[in-house]
């Protein structure tokens, strides 16, 4: 029997509808920007693996790092206890890091860290006496993962609806999604912000915490948004002593051109969600790291202020050494050289498409590329389902969210590849038309 046919017997995949999906493909070994399948068909990873993967597949150093960890000290309990990996891994964070940021809170996933994120914002106020602070907000289309808090401040992604009535009250308002030669952004923008602004004017002492996903939202469509927005936004929030939240777990680790969004976008949050690309995408690891007045309002004689969280595989030493490793390889200068040229072939790529008959649009943000369909085509649609077979068949895995394609590659890819899935994307999309 196949992989596939046994997989088919015994695993129920995430963000799958199995009675109309086919077969999943077997992936039996990868490397650098290629995965490949048990048949020995290579296809180049556009999205990363889910945006994880940084350095390529089977990246030889943190491989050899995790290699060493697992010989000396694989794990152990992180309540009491600490490690080496742990201490210099945060270290190495708070370096890169908007000033004032100085504790790290290791976790597991994206989920858990926007979920420490929104009890830490939460019960900072509680803490401080301000209990009346119960509200949040985020942004419409935002997605912040799948553990019931980050559905809540997420729910108008779209993925939520069968949990609705179980999630807590936020208030949403629109992400001003922009794109290349925008004529409405300014208009866009300011009115969302006048929006806020009435609001916190009559909410904003029952306001606990913003969340928002910095220059690009992920899964709600690869929505990008301006710096300009993301500064007067911090600006306004901050004259109603409101915390701000950035969740940076896809955005993070240079994927819009600098460490984090808010280093590009010159804005600094109180709290910082990190996961996804943080071990490479070797190992699951997550941080949400605060400012320094957020911890300190959690100190006390007893144990009632202090937050009460924790996972078995808090900082795990594995997660840690392999996110060192991917760290010290995003240092380097031929990393920062490959994140520019994938920066300029965008750029220069999508340039090349602004009068095409099937996609709209346009934009891109340091690694990250994308465009609408004119056509019409929901997120797990026949349609959707069978653009992303078709790019299959090309060697390109490229995931459609609804109506949007977009590219996320591994920082690896090279100039010719990158620029040659364009030329496949388009050639598929054209036939779609016809």
């Amino acid at each position: 029997m196949s992989l596939a046919a046994r997989d088919k017997n015994v695993i129920w995949h995430p963000f799958t509808q199995h009675q109309s999906t086919s077969f999943p493909v077997p992936i039996t070994s990868a490397s650098g920007a290629y995965l490949i399948d048990e048949k020995g068909y290579r296809y180049l990873d556009l999205i990363s693996s889910w945006w994880v993967n940084l350095h390529g597949h089977g990246h030889p150093i943190i491989a050899k790092a995790i290699y060493e960890q697992a010989m000396q000290l694989e794990h152990v309990i992180f309540a009491g206890f600490t490690h080496e990996p742990a201490i210099r891994l945060a270290e190495e964070l708070i370096k890169i890091l908007p000033n004032g940021f100085g504790k790290i809170f290791y976790s597991d996933n994206g989920s858990t860290a926007v979920e420490i994120a929104l009890k830490l914002a939460y019960q900072y106020w509680k803490n401080l006496g301000e209990s009346q602070r119960k509200r949040f907000i985020a942004f419409k289309s935002g997605y912040h993962g799948d553990t019931f808090g980050a559905m809540a401040v997420g729910k108008q992604s779209g993925f939520f609806s069968a949990f609705e009535d179980l999630l807590f009250h936020v208030d949403t308002f629109a992400y001003p999604a922009i794109w290349l030669n925008d004529p409405m952004q300014l208009q866009k923008e300011d009115l969302v912000l006048i929006e806020i602004s009435q609001f916190l004017e009559k909410y904003g002492h029952e306001t606990a915490a913003m969340i928002i996903e910095p220059l690009v939202q992920g899964a709600g469509g690869m929505q990008m948004c301006s710096t300009r927005f993301l500064k007067n936004l911090e600006t306004l929030v901050r004259s109603y002593g409101v915390l701000i939240v950035y969740d940076e777990v896809m955005t993070g680790f240079c994927r819009t051109g600098d460490y984090f969004a808010c280093l590009k976008s010159q804005t600094t949050p109180d709290i910082i969600c990190m996961a996804k690309g943080i071990t490479g995408g070797f190992l699951p690891l997550a941080v949400t790291a605060c400012q320094d007045f957020i911890y300190k309002s959690f100190l006390g004689e007893t144990f009632v202020n202090a937050f009460a969280h924790g996972h078995s595989y808090t900082a795990n030493p594995l997660g840690c050494a392999a996110a060192l490793a991917s760290l010290a390889l995003l240092q380097q200068t031929e990393t920062q050289h490959q994140i520019k040229m994938i920066e300029k072939v965008h750029s220069e790529e999508l340039s090349k498409l602004y009068n095409s008959d099937v996609i709209n649009a346009l934009r891109y943000c340091g690694t990250i590329a994308a465009f609408n369909l004119v056509m019409t085509t929901n997120y797990g649609s026949d349609r959707s389902n069978h653009l992303k077979e078709k790019f299959h068949q090309r060697g390109l895995i490229i995931r459609p969210l609804g109506q949007v394609i977009y590219m996320l590659p591994p920082y690896c890819v090279t100039e010719d590849e990158l620029r040659n899935a364009y030329v496949i994307v388009m050639e598929e999309l054209e036939g779609v038309k016809a």
